[in-house]
Protein backbone atom coordinates (compact mmCIF):
# COMPACT_ATOMS: atom_id res chain seq x y z
CA UNK A 1 0.00 0.00 0.00
CA UNK A 2 1.18 3.18 -1.44
CA UNK A 3 2.81 5.43 1.88
CA UNK A 4 0.69 8.82 0.22
CA UNK A 5 -2.55 8.44 -1.22
CA UNK A 6 -3.21 9.49 -4.41
CA UNK A 7 -6.24 11.68 -2.98
CA UNK A 8 -3.44 13.29 0.04
CA UNK A 9 -0.92 14.16 -3.06
CA UNK A 10 -3.32 15.90 -5.22
CA UNK A 11 -4.28 18.03 -2.10
CA UNK A 12 -0.51 18.59 -1.18
CA UNK A 13 0.65 19.63 -4.78
CA UNK A 14 -2.62 22.23 -5.10
CA UNK A 15 -1.42 24.16 -1.91
CA UNK A 16 2.51 23.75 -3.50
CA UNK A 17 1.47 25.73 -6.13
CA UNK A 18 -0.48 28.00 -4.45
CA UNK A 19 2.47 28.95 -2.02
CA UNK A 20 4.81 28.82 -5.27
CA UNK A 21 2.82 31.39 -7.13
CA UNK A 22 3.21 33.66 -3.77
CA UNK A 23 6.80 33.22 -3.96
CA UNK A 24 8.32 35.33 -7.21
CA UNK A 25 11.70 34.60 -6.62
CA UNK A 26 12.12 30.77 -6.05
CA UNK A 27 9.57 29.66 -6.47
CA UNK A 28 9.16 27.24 -9.14
CA UNK A 29 12.64 25.69 -8.01
CA UNK A 30 10.84 25.17 -4.47
CA UNK A 31 7.91 23.74 -5.99
CA UNK A 32 9.77 21.03 -8.27
CA UNK A 33 11.50 19.95 -5.00
CA UNK A 34 8.69 19.51 -2.70
CA UNK A 35 6.64 17.38 -6.08
CA UNK A 36 9.13 15.09 -6.11
CA UNK A 37 9.20 14.10 -2.60
CA UNK A 38 5.72 14.31 -2.78
CA UNK A 39 6.12 11.73 -5.49
CA UNK A 40 8.80 10.10 -3.77
CA UNK A 41 6.28 9.21 -0.70
CA UNK A 42 3.78 7.93 -3.03
CA UNK A 43 5.34 5.62 -4.75
CA UNK A 44 7.18 3.72 -1.97
CA UNK A 45 5.00 0.98 0.11
CA UNK A 46 4.41 0.64 3.69
CA UNK A 47 2.56 2.62 6.26
CA UNK A 48 0.71 5.83 5.78
CA UNK A 49 3.16 8.27 6.25
CA UNK A 50 2.53 10.46 9.26
CA UNK A 51 1.73 14.36 9.69
CA UNK A 52 5.16 15.05 10.85
CA UNK A 53 6.61 12.93 7.72
CA UNK A 54 4.66 15.37 5.10
CA UNK A 55 5.15 18.63 6.80
CA UNK A 56 8.55 17.89 6.29
CA UNK A 57 8.78 17.64 2.47
CA UNK A 58 7.61 21.16 2.52
CA UNK A 59 8.57 22.60 5.73
CA UNK A 60 11.93 24.52 4.69
CA UNK A 61 10.81 25.75 1.62
CA UNK A 62 7.39 26.86 2.19
CA UNK A 63 6.78 27.75 5.54
CA UNK A 64 3.67 29.49 4.92
CA UNK A 65 2.08 26.30 3.73
CA UNK A 66 -1.83 26.23 5.04
CA UNK A 67 -2.23 24.09 8.12
CA UNK A 68 -5.93 23.42 6.72
CA UNK A 69 -4.43 21.75 3.31
CA UNK A 70 -2.10 20.16 5.93
CA UNK A 71 -4.73 18.67 7.78
CA UNK A 72 -7.03 17.60 5.04
CA UNK A 73 -3.89 15.96 3.29
CA UNK A 74 -3.26 13.58 6.81
CA UNK A 75 -7.15 12.91 6.78
CA UNK A 76 -7.06 11.79 3.19
CA UNK A 77 -4.18 9.53 3.88
CA UNK A 78 -5.79 6.81 5.78
CA UNK A 79 -7.09 3.27 4.96
CA UNK A 80 -10.94 3.30 3.73
CA UNK A 81 -13.22 2.86 6.93
CA UNK A 82 -16.39 1.17 6.81
CA UNK A 83 -18.27 4.10 5.48
CA UNK A 84 -15.93 3.79 2.74
CA UNK A 85 -15.76 0.53 2.11
CA UNK A 86 -19.59 0.53 1.92
CA UNK A 87 -19.46 2.87 -0.68
CA UNK A 88 -17.04 0.75 -2.64
CA UNK A 89 -19.36 -2.11 -2.10
CA UNK A 90 -22.16 0.31 -3.29
CA UNK A 91 -20.42 1.08 -6.54
CA UNK A 92 -19.62 -2.69 -7.05
CA UNK A 93 -24.16 -3.24 -6.72
CA UNK A 94 -24.37 -0.22 -8.86
CA UNK A 95 -22.30 -1.13 -11.80
CA UNK A 96 -23.44 -4.71 -11.33
CA UNK A 97 -27.55 -2.77 -11.80
CA UNK A 98 -26.31 -0.51 -14.94
CA UNK A 99 -25.01 -3.94 -16.20
CA UNK A 100 -28.48 -5.68 -15.74
CA UNK A 101 -29.92 -2.20 -16.95
CA UNK A 102 -28.50 -2.14 -20.03
CA UNK A 103 -28.78 -5.66 -20.68
CA UNK A 104 -32.26 -5.24 -20.26
CA UNK A 105 -33.05 -2.46 -22.57
CA UNK A 106 -35.60 -3.30 -25.50
CA UNK A 107 -33.16 -3.81 -28.31
CA UNK A 108 -32.99 -6.84 -30.02
CA UNK A 109 -29.30 -6.81 -30.82
CA UNK A 110 -28.71 -6.65 -26.83
CA UNK A 111 -31.33 -9.15 -25.99
CA UNK A 112 -31.15 -11.89 -28.23
CA UNK A 113 -27.51 -13.00 -27.56
CA UNK A 114 -27.93 -12.55 -23.57
CA UNK A 115 -31.76 -15.12 -23.84
CA UNK A 116 -29.63 -17.52 -25.67
CA UNK A 117 -26.59 -17.85 -23.44
CA UNK A 118 -27.27 -16.38 -19.85
CA UNK A 119 -31.70 -15.90 -20.04
CA UNK A 120 -31.70 -15.60 -16.22
CA UNK A 121 -29.99 -11.84 -16.49
CA UNK A 122 -33.32 -11.13 -18.11
CA UNK A 123 -35.70 -12.00 -15.51
CA UNK A 124 -36.27 -8.08 -14.45
CA UNK A 125 -37.57 -8.14 -18.69
CA UNK A 126 -39.48 -11.14 -18.19
CA UNK A 127 -41.55 -10.66 -14.73
CA UNK A 128 -41.69 -6.94 -16.13
CA UNK A 129 -43.91 -8.60 -19.59
CA UNK A 130 -45.68 -11.26 -17.96
CA UNK A 131 -47.04 -8.31 -15.52
CA UNK A 132 -47.90 -5.56 -18.21
CA UNK A 133 -49.08 -8.66 -20.31
CA UNK A 134 -51.66 -9.96 -17.25
CA UNK A 135 -52.41 -6.21 -16.81
CA UNK A 136 -53.49 -5.19 -20.62
CA UNK A 137 -55.83 -8.30 -20.69
CA UNK A 138 -57.84 -7.76 -17.11
CA UNK A 139 -58.29 -4.30 -18.20
CA UNK A 140 -59.21 -5.02 -21.69
CA UNK A 141 -61.81 -7.20 -20.59
CA UNK A 142 -62.84 -4.72 -17.95
CA UNK A 143 -62.85 -1.80 -20.83
CA UNK A 144 -65.23 -4.49 -22.92
CA UNK A 145 -67.99 -5.07 -19.85
CA UNK A 146 -67.97 -1.04 -19.45
CA UNK A 147 -68.69 -0.26 -23.10
CA UNK A 148 -71.31 -2.82 -24.48
CA UNK A 149 -72.93 -2.82 -21.44
CA UNK A 150 -73.17 0.43 -20.93
CA UNK A 151 -76.12 1.63 -18.84
CA UNK A 152 -74.98 5.67 -18.25
CA UNK A 153 -72.41 8.23 -19.72
CA UNK A 154 -70.35 7.25 -17.00
CA UNK A 155 -69.85 3.94 -18.00
CA UNK A 156 -67.84 4.87 -21.12
CA UNK A 157 -65.92 7.67 -19.26
CA UNK A 158 -64.77 4.38 -16.53
CA UNK A 159 -64.23 2.47 -20.27
CA UNK A 160 -62.46 4.98 -21.53
CA UNK A 161 -59.80 4.95 -18.74
CA UNK A 162 -59.53 1.29 -18.38
CA UNK A 163 -58.83 1.74 -22.33
CA UNK A 164 -56.03 4.05 -22.12
CA UNK A 165 -54.35 2.07 -18.97
CA UNK A 166 -54.59 -0.96 -20.92
CA UNK A 167 -52.80 0.85 -24.16
CA UNK A 168 -50.14 1.84 -21.87
CA UNK A 169 -49.67 -2.14 -20.84
CA UNK A 170 -49.45 -3.04 -24.20
CA UNK A 171 -47.03 -0.39 -25.06
CA UNK A 172 -44.72 -1.80 -22.91
CA UNK A 173 -44.42 -5.16 -24.54
CA UNK A 174 -41.58 -5.62 -26.63
CA UNK A 175 -43.75 -6.69 -29.97
CA UNK A 176 -40.54 -7.51 -31.50
CA UNK A 177 -39.65 -10.33 -29.10
CA UNK A 178 -43.34 -12.04 -29.67
CA UNK A 179 -43.61 -14.75 -31.45
CA UNK A 180 -45.33 -18.71 -31.88
CA UNK A 181 -43.65 -20.22 -29.05
CA UNK A 182 -44.73 -22.73 -26.37
CA UNK A 183 -46.50 -21.34 -23.51
CA UNK A 184 -44.40 -22.12 -20.61
CA UNK A 185 -42.27 -20.03 -18.04
CA UNK A 186 -38.61 -19.02 -17.91
CA UNK A 187 -35.30 -21.35 -16.37
CA UNK A 188 -32.53 -20.65 -15.71
CA UNK A 189 -30.76 -21.43 -18.60
CA UNK A 190 -33.89 -21.16 -21.45
CA UNK A 191 -37.08 -19.30 -21.79
CA UNK A 192 -40.07 -18.77 -23.89
CA UNK A 193 -42.80 -16.08 -23.25
CA UNK A 194 -46.79 -17.16 -22.18
CA UNK A 195 -48.44 -15.83 -24.80
CA UNK A 196 -48.62 -15.04 -28.56
CA UNK A 197 -48.11 -12.20 -31.08
CA UNK A 198 -51.85 -13.18 -32.59
CA UNK A 199 -53.16 -12.76 -28.54
CA UNK A 200 -51.10 -9.91 -28.75
CA UNK A 201 -52.61 -7.82 -31.96
CA UNK A 202 -56.24 -9.42 -30.57
CA UNK A 203 -55.75 -7.17 -27.30
CA UNK A 204 -54.54 -4.09 -29.67
CA UNK A 205 -57.71 -4.52 -32.12
CA UNK A 206 -59.85 -4.82 -28.90
CA UNK A 207 -58.66 -1.38 -27.57
CA UNK A 208 -58.65 0.41 -30.84
CA UNK A 209 -62.38 -0.62 -31.24
CA UNK A 210 -63.42 -0.19 -27.97
CA UNK A 211 -61.72 3.27 -28.49
CA UNK A 212 -63.78 4.44 -31.28
CA UNK A 213 -66.86 3.17 -29.66
CA UNK A 214 -66.10 5.32 -26.46
CA UNK A 215 -65.96 8.12 -28.79
CA UNK A 216 -68.99 7.38 -31.22
CA UNK A 217 -71.19 6.79 -27.80
CA UNK A 218 -69.34 10.13 -26.03
CA UNK A 219 -70.48 12.41 -29.28
CA UNK A 220 -73.71 10.94 -29.21
CA UNK A 221 -74.21 11.81 -25.88
CA UNK A 222 -73.16 15.24 -26.69
CA UNK A 223 -75.86 15.20 -29.28
CA UNK A 224 -78.15 14.27 -27.03
CA UNK A 225 -77.37 17.27 -24.74
CA UNK A 226 -77.21 19.64 -26.79
CA UNK A 227 -80.53 18.70 -28.30
CA UNK A 228 -82.34 18.24 -24.73
CA UNK A 229 -81.35 22.16 -24.39
CA UNK A 230 -82.36 23.52 -27.44
CA UNK A 231 -86.37 21.67 -27.00
CA UNK A 232 -86.24 23.04 -23.65
CA UNK A 233 -85.21 26.33 -24.68
CA UNK A 234 -87.98 26.34 -27.38
CA UNK A 235 -90.83 25.05 -24.99
CA UNK A 236 -89.58 28.00 -22.64
CA UNK A 237 -89.46 30.55 -26.04
CA UNK A 238 -93.27 29.26 -26.89
CA UNK A 239 -94.49 29.74 -23.26
CA UNK A 240 -93.08 33.23 -22.98
CA UNK A 241 -93.96 34.50 -26.16
CA UNK A 242 -95.48 37.87 -26.54
CA UNK A 243 -96.44 37.88 -30.59
CA UNK A 244 -97.04 35.33 -33.08
CA UNK A 245 -93.70 35.98 -34.40
CA UNK A 246 -91.98 34.76 -31.05
CA UNK A 247 -94.59 32.12 -31.01
CA UNK A 248 -94.00 31.10 -34.88
CA UNK A 249 -90.19 31.11 -33.90
CA UNK A 250 -90.01 28.73 -30.96
CA UNK A 251 -92.71 25.99 -33.18
CA UNK A 252 -89.44 26.39 -35.86
CA UNK A 253 -86.84 25.66 -33.10
CA UNK A 254 -89.20 23.14 -31.29
CA UNK A 255 -89.91 20.98 -35.00
CA UNK A 256 -85.80 21.56 -35.56
CA UNK A 257 -85.02 19.64 -32.12
CA UNK A 258 -87.10 17.22 -32.73
CA UNK A 259 -85.93 16.67 -36.25
CA UNK A 260 -82.02 16.88 -34.40
CA UNK A 261 -83.63 13.71 -32.03
CA UNK A 262 -83.99 11.66 -35.22
CA UNK A 263 -80.65 11.91 -36.56
CA UNK A 264 -78.86 10.51 -33.17
CA UNK A 265 -77.40 7.17 -33.71
CA UNK A 266 -80.27 4.49 -32.98
CA UNK A 267 -77.46 1.91 -31.83
CA UNK A 268 -75.62 3.95 -29.52
CA UNK A 269 -76.97 4.56 -25.70
CA UNK A 270 -78.03 8.10 -26.08
CA UNK A 271 -79.89 6.95 -29.42
CA UNK A 272 -81.91 5.00 -27.23
CA UNK A 273 -82.37 7.13 -24.44
CA UNK A 274 -82.90 9.77 -27.79
CA UNK A 275 -86.38 7.76 -28.41
CA UNK A 276 -87.99 7.91 -25.48
CA UNK A 277 -87.08 12.10 -25.68
CA UNK A 278 -88.70 12.01 -28.63
CA UNK A 279 -91.96 10.14 -28.19
CA UNK A 280 -92.26 13.17 -25.37
CA UNK A 281 -91.57 15.63 -27.64
CA UNK A 282 -93.73 14.63 -30.56
CA UNK A 283 -96.66 14.59 -28.07
CA UNK A 284 -96.36 17.62 -26.13
CA UNK A 285 -95.69 18.84 -29.81
CA UNK A 286 -98.72 17.47 -31.19
CA UNK A 287 -100.75 19.07 -28.24
CA UNK A 288 -99.60 22.29 -29.00
CA UNK A 289 -100.64 22.74 -32.37
CA UNK A 290 -104.26 22.85 -31.34
CA UNK A 291 -102.98 25.60 -29.02
CA UNK A 292 -100.96 27.19 -31.76
CA UNK A 293 -103.70 27.29 -33.97
CA UNK A 294 -105.91 29.05 -31.18
CA UNK A 295 -103.30 30.98 -30.49
CA UNK A 296 -102.63 32.50 -34.04
CA UNK A 297 -106.45 33.28 -34.80
CA UNK A 298 -106.79 35.26 -31.05
CA UNK A 299 -102.94 37.01 -32.36
CA UNK A 300 -104.38 37.81 -35.91
CA UNK A 301 -107.42 39.44 -34.08
CA UNK A 302 -105.66 41.59 -31.55
CA UNK A 303 -103.19 42.74 -34.44
CA UNK A 304 -106.07 43.55 -36.48
CA UNK A 305 -107.80 45.36 -33.23
CA UNK A 306 -104.54 47.32 -32.53
CA UNK A 307 -104.62 48.75 -36.16
CA UNK A 308 -107.37 50.51 -35.29
CA UNK A 309 -106.70 51.44 -32.16
CA UNK A 310 -103.82 52.88 -33.43
CA UNK A 311 -105.45 54.88 -36.00
CA UNK A 312 -107.84 55.91 -33.64
CA UNK A 313 -105.05 57.31 -31.22
CA UNK A 314 -103.41 59.23 -34.23
CA UNK A 315 -106.60 61.03 -34.99
CA UNK A 316 -107.56 61.67 -31.50
CA UNK A 317 -104.08 64.14 -31.41
CA UNK A 318 -103.82 67.58 -31.31
CA UNK A 319 -107.61 68.15 -29.99
CA UNK A 320 -110.60 69.85 -30.60
CA UNK A 321 -112.00 67.85 -32.90
CA UNK A 322 -115.21 69.10 -34.83
CA UNK A 323 -118.30 66.10 -33.72
CA UNK A 324 -117.69 64.23 -37.17
CA UNK A 325 -113.93 63.18 -36.20
CA UNK A 326 -114.92 62.15 -32.92
CA UNK A 327 -117.58 59.74 -34.59
CA UNK A 328 -115.01 58.32 -36.69
CA UNK A 329 -112.77 58.31 -33.67
CA UNK A 330 -115.48 56.07 -31.83
CA UNK A 331 -115.73 53.97 -34.76
CA UNK A 332 -112.50 52.95 -34.91
CA UNK A 333 -112.03 52.07 -31.13
CA UNK A 334 -115.41 50.31 -31.85
CA UNK A 335 -114.11 48.28 -34.61
CA UNK A 336 -110.87 46.79 -32.64
CA UNK A 337 -113.33 46.59 -29.68
CA UNK A 338 -115.64 43.82 -31.78
CA UNK A 339 -112.40 42.03 -33.23
CA UNK A 340 -111.35 41.90 -29.39
CA UNK A 341 -115.03 40.37 -28.50
CA UNK A 342 -114.53 37.17 -31.13
CA UNK A 343 -111.71 35.65 -29.45
CA UNK A 344 -113.30 33.65 -27.12
CA UNK A 345 -112.73 32.61 -23.32
CA UNK A 346 -111.19 29.01 -24.52
CA UNK A 347 -108.65 30.33 -26.81
CA UNK A 348 -104.96 30.85 -25.11
CA UNK A 349 -104.98 34.33 -25.98
CA UNK A 350 -108.36 34.88 -24.00
CA UNK A 351 -106.64 36.90 -21.27
CA UNK A 352 -104.54 39.22 -23.50
CA UNK A 353 -107.61 40.15 -24.96
CA UNK A 354 -109.51 40.74 -22.25
CA UNK A 355 -106.76 43.41 -21.19
CA UNK A 356 -106.29 45.28 -24.60
CA UNK A 357 -110.62 45.03 -24.36
CA UNK A 358 -110.64 46.74 -21.55
CA UNK A 359 -108.28 49.92 -22.47
CA UNK A 360 -110.33 50.35 -25.64
CA UNK A 361 -113.67 50.35 -24.05
CA UNK A 362 -112.24 53.24 -21.76
CA UNK A 363 -110.95 55.00 -24.24
CA UNK A 364 -114.02 54.74 -26.28
CA UNK A 365 -115.97 56.22 -23.51
CA UNK A 366 -113.58 58.75 -23.21
CA UNK A 367 -114.25 59.48 -27.10
CA UNK A 368 -118.26 59.17 -26.81
CA UNK A 369 -117.45 61.86 -23.61
CA UNK A 370 -115.60 64.27 -26.40
CA UNK A 371 -118.41 63.54 -29.00
CA UNK A 372 -121.04 64.59 -26.91
CA UNK A 373 -119.42 67.94 -25.40
CA UNK A 374 -118.64 68.47 -29.26
CA UNK A 375 -122.23 68.38 -29.94
CA UNK A 376 -123.66 69.35 -26.93
CA UNK A 377 -121.66 73.01 -27.18
CA UNK A 378 -122.07 73.24 -30.55
CA UNK A 379 -125.44 73.64 -29.86
CA UNK A 380 -125.19 75.84 -27.06
CA UNK A 381 -123.61 78.48 -29.28
CA UNK A 382 -126.27 78.17 -31.59
CA UNK A 383 -128.74 78.07 -29.68
CA UNK A 384 -127.21 81.84 -27.90
CA UNK A 385 -126.97 83.26 -31.45
CA UNK A 386 -130.22 82.73 -32.44
CA UNK A 387 -131.68 84.35 -29.20
CA UNK A 388 -129.14 87.42 -29.79
CA UNK A 389 -130.55 87.72 -33.17
CA UNK A 390 -133.79 87.80 -31.58
CA UNK A 391 -132.94 89.87 -28.77
CA UNK A 392 -131.36 92.59 -31.61
CA UNK A 393 -134.92 92.84 -33.40
CA UNK A 394 -136.67 92.92 -30.48
CA UNK A 395 -134.37 95.95 -28.78
CA UNK A 396 -135.77 97.77 -32.13
CA UNK A 397 -139.38 97.62 -31.36
CA UNK A 398 -141.12 100.75 -29.51
CA UNK A 399 -143.08 98.40 -27.69
CA UNK A 400 -139.81 95.89 -25.96
CA UNK A 401 -139.70 96.10 -22.31
CA UNK A 402 -136.32 97.00 -20.78
CA UNK A 403 -137.06 94.01 -18.11
CA UNK A 404 -137.54 91.57 -20.78
CA UNK A 405 -133.97 92.40 -22.86
CA UNK A 406 -132.34 91.92 -19.72
CA UNK A 407 -134.26 88.61 -18.92
CA UNK A 408 -133.73 87.34 -22.65
CA UNK A 409 -129.86 88.62 -22.28
CA UNK A 410 -129.48 86.55 -19.31
CA UNK A 411 -130.54 83.48 -21.10
CA UNK A 412 -127.71 84.34 -23.82
CA UNK A 413 -125.25 84.17 -20.88
CA UNK A 414 -126.24 80.77 -20.03
CA UNK A 415 -126.18 78.94 -23.06
CA UNK A 416 -122.91 80.60 -23.48
CA UNK A 417 -121.33 79.32 -20.63
CA UNK A 418 -122.81 76.08 -21.07
CA UNK A 419 -120.00 75.65 -23.76
CA UNK A 420 -117.35 73.13 -22.90
CA UNK A 421 -113.49 74.00 -22.60
CA UNK A 422 -111.40 72.07 -24.99
CA UNK A 423 -114.02 72.32 -28.04
CA UNK A 424 -114.46 73.90 -31.24
CA UNK A 425 -116.42 76.00 -30.73
CA UNK A 426 -115.19 77.21 -26.99
CA UNK A 427 -113.35 80.03 -28.48
CA UNK A 428 -115.61 81.97 -29.90
CA UNK A 429 -118.45 81.33 -27.28
CA UNK A 430 -115.75 83.13 -25.02
CA UNK A 431 -116.09 86.00 -27.32
CA UNK A 432 -120.21 86.39 -27.77
CA UNK A 433 -119.86 85.86 -23.66
CA UNK A 434 -117.53 88.76 -23.46
CA UNK A 435 -120.19 90.73 -25.66
CA UNK A 436 -123.23 89.39 -24.01
CA UNK A 437 -121.88 90.39 -20.35
CA UNK A 438 -120.73 93.53 -21.61
CA UNK A 439 -123.89 94.62 -22.84
CA UNK A 440 -125.40 93.30 -20.06
CA UNK A 441 -123.64 95.85 -17.66
CA UNK A 442 -124.56 99.02 -19.92
CA UNK A 443 -128.45 98.40 -19.67
CA UNK A 444 -128.33 97.10 -15.74
CA UNK A 445 -127.16 100.99 -15.59
CA UNK A 446 -129.66 102.51 -17.49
Amino acid sequence: MARLTDRAFEILRAEVDKCAAADTLGGDVYRRMVIKRLEKLRSQNGTFASREEIRDTFKDEFPNFSEQALKAAVKANRPPGLFGKIIFAGSLLGSAAGIIWLINLPFPMIRWPVAKTMPILLLPSFRSMDHNYRQAIALVEQSDQLVNKATAVADFDLGEIKAKEAQKHLDALPVWFLGYYPKRYCSFFSCSWQFTLDEFQAARKNVGRMEAQIFQQKNAFTQLNQVEQTLKAAKQQYQQAKTAADRQKATVNWQSAIDQLNQIPAETLAGETAKKTLKAAERDFQAMGGVATGSVQADNLIEAAKEFALSAAVASQKPPHPAAQWEQIAELWQEGINRLKLISVDNPGYLDAQTKLAEYQKNLGITQIRLQAEKDSAKALQEAKSLFANLQNNVNSPSQNPGNSLSQLQQIINQLESVKPGTTVYPESQKWLQSARKKQQEWQKN
